[in-house]
């Protein structure tokens, strides 16, 4: 595995609104850029936790995971017209710092998760079971790549405190 963990941070995240689509199979990256839905989004005030990040975020309803794509806003944030939202209460999160290649598929596959789970727990941490995880696409961080091609993606999971 390619993917490292440079870093782990405990986070603690205010009431947030998650404004994006809800996806119940894997999320559709490809339509946000073709429809500049992001534009829409960036317009609005964003939460600091987050700043002008974007969001890919997952958790469970009913037994079945429910994806996201969007953004962070403070709680009370107006919903554009023809996007969804969330609304997830105060949540402490252990968010993994992920270091790979620009283009690595291997940011988002189970081992990644896995690792970062067994991470959480030899640090003590138990994780929220079935709240919220989420990739978190932060610029520059992830968006210019280091001198060996590399860059970080924000991976958090949620906790019990």
């Amino acid at each position: 595995m390619a993917v490292k963990i440079i870093e782990i941070k405990k986070e603690c995240c205010p009431a947030t609104r998650l404004i994006g689509k809800k996806y119940e199979k894997a999320p559709n990256w490809g339509e946000w850029w073709e429809n500049n839905w992001f534009e829409t989004l960036e317009a609005k005030e964003c939460l600091p936790f987050n700043g002008d990040a974007y969001i890919g975020a997952v958790h469970i309803v009913d037994g079945m995971p429910e994806y996201w794509i969007g953004m962070f806003f403070p709680a009370d944030t107006e919903v554009p017209e023809s996007f969804e939202y969330v609304d997830i209460e105060p949540l402490n999160y252990v968010v993994c710092y992920l270091y790979d290649k620009e283009n690595s598929g291997e940011f988002y596959t189970m081992d990644t998760h896995n690792m970062c789970l067994a991470e959480l727990k030899a640090r003590h941490f138990k994780r929220k079971e079935d709240d919220w995880c989420f990739e978190r696409y932060n610029c520059p961080r992830f968006t210019t790549p280091d001198e060996r091609g590399n860059v970080i993606l924000d991976y958090g999971i949620s906790i019990d405190c």
